[in-house]
């Protein structure tokens, strides 16, 4: 049985077989999820798992080089917005586009992990990085 990093298997299995520049989606559970891209439904009810609880276990387990969100975000969430400028801060390069291209950008992603989150604009795309 694993013991460290992220316990879920689909999670672990999408994380694992990433490479530089891929990318996945952490999202709320409005979020559309493209055809197409593999949906990890984590969501229990209105609000569990919260989407910063599943950024910060995703983010301890993948070298991240980029992070897009939302730009709607800055305004209509601030709980994202902090943690977005919390990343720049760490040396992750933090984009922000309009939400329809968003859900445009979210069509490449290796996976959608959906979340049970309910406020508005609480999506993510991270682009994997290196080690080395």
């Amino acid at each position: 049985m694993k013991k460290l990093g992220i316990l879920n298997r689909d999670i672990a299995r999408v994380l694992a077989g990433m490479g530089h520049t891929d990318c996945v989606v952490i999202a709320d559970c409005g979020l559309p999820i493209p055809q197409g891209v593999e949906c990890i439904d984590l969501s229990l009810a209105v609000g569990d798992p919260a989407f910063l609880h599943v950024l910060d276990a995703v983010l301890a387990d993948l070298q991240v080089e980029r992070a897009v969100f939302a730009s709607e975000a800055l305004t209509q969430n601030s709980a994202v917005a902090a943690r977005a400028s919390t990343l720049s801060r760490d040396g992750v390069q933090v984009d922000y586009v309009a939400h329809e291209k968003f859900k445009e950008l979210s069509r490449c992603a290796r996976a959608v992990i959906r979340t049970g989150e309910a406020t508005p604009y609480a999506n993510v795309i991270l682009h994997s990085g290196v080690i080395f």
